[in-house]
């Protein structure tokens, strides 16, 4: 899989293209907040593309503004890592760079495709400046078998996605991302049929995280643990763990 194949697959039309390289030093003013992300983004990017930006007279779909966010375009982005990246930390900084709305493709590595996006909002006290709101959304191509690529690769087509509004895109290519998290877990890729339906799988899926995180802790402490009395303990908490997870599982 390679990143030609993945921005060919979201059938963005030719009006929208733009194909830029962007400099290193745009993400190093804009979004290198420490010496050592400086040294990150000049030693860990090969190559960074802006490759297009959907607004009403590119893609026939109209803006979105409301009190928390104006979403006046969409950016895609490309980014060509070399192999001593920290590709979550250049991810990152990239998001927190670029003012849009973005979906950034990073390629850490010959056929490995990392996709990411980050809602935004308007800073509290600074109406002009833009911030995250909430966590990254991603999902790597590679990852995933190939029934559920196929169809995730499908459903991120533009045509396959909302168009009330630029903003509406976006939350829909955010929840064809969490499909894709959710399909990692259940082995099918199933959109969500509604907002309430996205949303519900959203939490279900952070809840999944945490309770494997927690699970995983709780492995590790009942392997270490000699008090017999401990051990039941911990394999008691542990399968209630299992439960919970599977409860949320459920809602994926």
């Amino acid at each position: 899989m390679t990143l030609k194949t993945v921005l060919n697959a979201l059938s963005l039309p030719p009006q929208a293209m733009v194909g830029h390289r962007v400099p290193k030093t745009l993400l190093i003013e804009n979004g290198a907040p420490t010496a050592a992300d400086k040294r990150h983004i000049e030693g860990g990017i090969e190559e960074f593309r802006w490759v297009a930006t959907l607004k009403p007279m590119t893609v026939g779909i109209a803006p979105h503004k409301d009190d928390t966010r104006d979403v006046l375009e969409l950016a895609v982005l490309t980014l060509r890592l070399r192999p001593q990246a920290r590709v979550q930390r250049l991810v990152e900084l990239v998001h927190r760079a670029i003012p849009y709305h973005s979906m950034l493709i990073a390629e850490p590595a010959p056929a490995c495709i990392h996709f990411s996006l980050a809602d935004k909002r308007w800073a509290q006290n600074e109406r002009d400046k833009v911030v995250l709101d909430g966590d990254l959304i991603q999902c790597e191509l590679h990852a995933l078998a190939e029934p559920v690529r196929d169809r995730f690769l499908e459903a991120l087509a533009l045509a396959n996605q909302p168009r009330a509004n630029l903003y509406a895109l976006y939350r829909g290519w955010i929840d064809t991302i969490l499909t894709a998290q959710a399909a990692e877990i259940t082995g099918e890729f199933t959109p969500a049929e509604n907002g309430v339906r996205a949303a519900g799988r959203a939490k279900a899926l952070k809840a999944c995280a945490a309770l494997e995180q927690q699970m995983a802790r709780l492995r590790a402490a009942a392997a270490r643990e000699k008090q017999a009395a401990r051990q039941v303990e911990l394999n008691l908490e542990l399968r209630r763990l299992r439960g919970e997870y599977e409860e949320n599982r459920q809602q994926l």
